[in-house]
């Protein structure tokens, strides 16, 4: 019996229980840096030093890890190429490719309206700070 054996989903998968495994699908893609991984990828295989680059701020172990999680996930294919030194490559495949219109979606979305985002949390943290005034009936 394989380790996934004992998550297989016979029937409709429903998100909101608990038990179901798109859950934890949704835990991956939910991830920001899974979705600038994807959204890198998906303008064509990079090396993981291209990656690196392209991803500001992501440290080479969560870039590892990302990677790992997408590969063991059938989003990202790993190519070792038999080189001195090894050319390894990062890929989407065609279910990685699936997901990539919508994370693309996603960031431009976020992209778009990161100022009325920063301007209601200014606001919602203006109306926090101010003192509590009773109700008077």
């Amino acid at each position: 019996m394989g380790t996934t054996d004992n998550l297989r989903f016979y029937g409709g998968a429903d998100a909101y229980l608990a038990a179901c495994p798109s859950r934890q699908i949704l835990d991956v893609l939910a991830n920001k840096w899974t979705m600038l991984v994807m959204g890198a990828l998906s303008g064509g295989p990079m090396r993981f030093g291209e990656l690196r680059r392209r991803l500001d701020g992501i440290t080479q172990k969560m870039l590892t890890q990302t990677l790992r999680t997408l590969e063991r996930d059938g989003l990202v294919t790993r190519t070792v190429y038999p080189t001195i030194p090894p050319k390894v490559e990062y890929a989407a495949t065609e279910l990685g490719e699936s997901v990539t219109a919508l994370m693309h979606a996603i960031r431009a979305w976020s992209e778009e309206n990161i100022n009325a985002v920063l301007d209601a949390r200014d606001a919602y943290d203006a109306r926090a700070a101010q003192e509590v005034q009773p109700v008077t009936a």
